[in-house]
């Protein structure tokens, strides 16, 4: 940051006019952030990959029956098998249910399995584009009626389209607000103990949440305004990114401060030089993420290209608020917001004597081995991909726990041969309806086709799998059924649940493919540019996915033998390496900015032990506090949500804590000068031995000496 604009934003009368801007934006921010879920879309489409069969289908449905439509599946089960009295109740259920707002035609059923044990009743709603959010309350009012009229020992579920919508509403409600309290509060925790100050706390997590309110209302705008997508995935993640992230940079800025204030008597000073010593490093770690996220819009995924640019406004608003609200209230308050340990003026600097200035010390006389062994543990973890199974999450191992339409969903699995609300939804012209109908019904895992429904020139065939949705053997069928229809016409589509899942899961394989290469080039020229040298920049993006695929294998070990998850989403390694390097290369920048800044005085090697100790601290602390925050995303009962948060946080704490304050310290140590090539560093020779006086000196003469 240059100078000019470090001395304006601290200016003791700008920082007033900052101030009352920023209370503005409050008030915008009050307006519409806090009209997000509103404009959120949940709708399939909205998660699906744009050109995928399925969605091309799902449009194609529009002209049959309305896009809204959701199927609930009534099923009641009686072991030992059901009675007339039961059969009675189902017929007067489905009566009752064909009555409810909504429903188009009538319910279907009761019909009784063939080993007599269970009843199915099948009724279809309209309930317009935000009818998933109603789904709930149906479930509820048609329990409500079943318990009326049930006999005892007569057990009922709504599953089905309707009831997967049910559980996913339920999960989803009030997340936004759950995620920010848990996210608060584990941050206000961590706050509180690195800062040993019960006032300091406040102006970081009031700047941060002045940040979310703003990013969330400008996101609204645009979600309304100008088809920005938001759905409540990326609502949620929007708040544990805002929070953790813009706390982190509100970290290095105040432990930069806190140092300064020891170097300047006038705080304004003070604050002028962290914000022109630390800036650059705020603004490149913040750009980072911002264009990492960014290049989330080269994905085929609907949900996970309009993360990209939510994540990244998301980022940009914490960034802005970070670097201008939290120092004007900062020089605002003065040195009594730091009480009891307040930063006097000519005192020494702690950090030359800390834990990680003797880490620093430790490992300068081995460093090759130290970095030579990390390197193989963290290697030896990447041998837990081997456990990965990134095939995608069934519906029933999407939730965490078993939700009602989970429970339904097997009861009909193990009384029905074929799953009432697991269709095949075949659409083409209607001249090929009869050569359509014969080819579906010649297909192994379907059941016969029902008559087709033509509307103008195009026909539907509607079928049954007869393997439970989702599953591996529904997948195959949909394949064999797709390529069976290619001989009949290329313009026949196939769609339906189990299609859906299946374009899911090979579109975010192909992301995968495309997206992670994109941001390690990102990255790799932020660093070149911002560090000056080729070396370092593919150094410490070696070490980026060295973390990245070691807490990728540990995680894959966790779900599988700790948590007992039947595997990940498909887009689970893209999300856990977006995150994890966009964020983690954030601690990279934020030692390695500091170590060439000592470097230009005092050689690479002692540079290096100087970097560390300075930083070590705040590196530990911000990632502390992001893997907190990431870790909050697993309080919600959604197994994807729960597997992000375990990896993100595993995964920074790997980067904070053993990477880059020793692995690439070590390296600092080991390659000296050489790390800086082709820079003038590397030109520049190391002086003597880095033990020698290694303690934090002051890196520029302090204003009026």
């Amino acid at each position: 940051m240059p100078r000019t604009i470090a001395r304006a934003l601290s200016h003791h009368r700008i920082k007033w006019v900052v101030l009352a801007v920023w209370i503005g934006l409050l008030v915008f921010g009050g307006m519409y952030g806090t009209k997000l879920t509103e404009a959120q879309n949940n709708e399939t489409a909205s998660w699906l990959p744009g050109d995928a069969e399925s969605t091309q289908a799902l449009e194609a449905l529009e002209e049959f029956q309305s896009p809204d439509a959701l199927t609930a599946v009534i099923v009641y089960e009686r072991a030992g098998g059901t009675t007339p009295a039961d059969m009675q109740a189902a017929a007067s259920d489905a009566q009752e249910f064909s009555g409810f707002d909504g429903v188009t035609g009538e319910a279907l059923g009761p019909f009784p399995s063939d080993d007599g044990e269970a009843l199915q009743t099948v009724v279809t709603f309209d309930l317009g584009p935000d009818g998933w959010e109603l789904a709930p309350e149906i479930a509820d009012d048609m329990h409500e009626i079943s318990d009326a009229s049930a006999p005892d020992g007569l057990d009922m579920y709504v599953t089905g389209p309707l009831g997967n919508a049910a559980d996913s509403a339920e999960a989803f409600a009030g997340i936004d607000g759950m995620l920010l309290v848990a996210a608060l509060s584990v941050v206000i925790v961590l706050l509180l103990l690195t800062y040993r100050s019960p006032v300091l706390w406040i102006l970081p997590i009031f700047s941060a949440v002045s940040g979310l309110l703003v990013a969330q209302g400008l996101i609204y705008l645009l979600a309304e305004h100008a088809g920005l997508t938001v759905n409540g995935q990326s609502a949620g993640i929007l708040t544990v990114l805002v929070i953790g992230a813009g706390t982190d940079y509100a970290l290095l800025l105040v432990a930069r401060y806190r140092e300064e204030l020891r170097l300047h008597e006038d705080r304004h000073e003070a604050m002028a030089e962290a914000l022109y010593r630390a800036g650059p490093a705020i603004l490149a770690s913040g750009g980072t993420v911002i264009l990492g996220m960014l290049c989330l819009l080269a994905a085929t995924m609907n949900s996970t290209q309009g993360l990209g640019p939510v994540a990244a406004i998301g980022v940009a608003v914490a960034l802005v608020a970070m670097v201008t609200l939290l120092p004007a209230l900062l020089v605002i308050c003065g040195r009594w917001v730091f009480w009891p340990v307040r930063p006097q003026y000519g005192t020494a600097e702690p950090t030359a004597t800390g834990i990680w200035a003797r880490t620093g010390q430790a490992i300068a006389p081995r460093a090759r081995i130290v970095w030579v062994t990390t390197t193989v543990l963290l290697g030896a973890a990447w041998l837990g991909l081997v456990s990965l199974d990134a095939n995608g999450l069934t519906q029933a191992e999407g939730f965490r726990g078993e939700p009602e339409s989970i429970q339904g969903a097997e009861v009909v699995d193990a009384h029905y041969d074929s799953d009432a609300g697991n269709t095949a939804q075949v659409i083409g012209p209607a001249t090929a309806a009869a050569d359509i109908q014969a080819t579906v019904a010649d297909t192994e895992g379907v059941e016969p086709a029902g008559e087709p429904a033509v509307v103008g020139d195009r026909v539907l065939v509607e079928a049954t799998l007869t393997d439970p949705a989702g599953s591996g053997a529904a997948n195959d069928t949909i394949d064999r059924l797709r390529s069976g229809l290619d001989q009949v016409g290329e313009d026949v589509l196939v769609g339906g649940f189990t299609a859906i899942n299946l374009d899911v899961q090979r579109a975010s394989q192909d992301d995968n493919r495309v997206v992670i290469p994109l941001i390690m080039l990102v990255v790799l020229v932020i660093l070149g540019v911002l560090l000056r040298a080729i070396v370092a920049a593919v150094v410490l993006m070696l070490t980026v996915v060295l973390s990245f695929g070691a807490a990728l294998g540990l995680s894959a070990l966790a779900f599988e033998h700790i948590f007992g998850f039947g595997g990940t989403d498909s887009a689970f390694p893209l999300f856990v390496f977006v995150f994890l390097v966009a964020l983690g290369i954030d601690y990279n920048i934020f030692l390695m900015t500091r170590v060439r800044e000592e470097a230009l005085d005092h050689g690479t090697r002692r540079g290096a032990l100087i970097g560390l100790s300075a930083t070590g601290g705040v590196i530990t602390s911000a990632g502390l506090v992001l893997a907190a925050t990431f870790a909050v995303l697993a309080t919600l009962p959604l197994t994807f949500l729960t597997e992000l948060g375990f990896a993100v946080a595993l995964g920074v704490l790997l980067d904070t804590i053993v990477v880059r304050s020793v692995l690439v310290t070590a390296l600092n140590l080991d390659l000296g000068r050489v790390m800086w090539w082709p820079s003038a560093l590397w030109h520049k020779r190391d002086d003597g031995d880095p033990l020698a006086d290694s303690q934090l000196p002051p890196t520029h003469t302090p204003a009026g000496v």
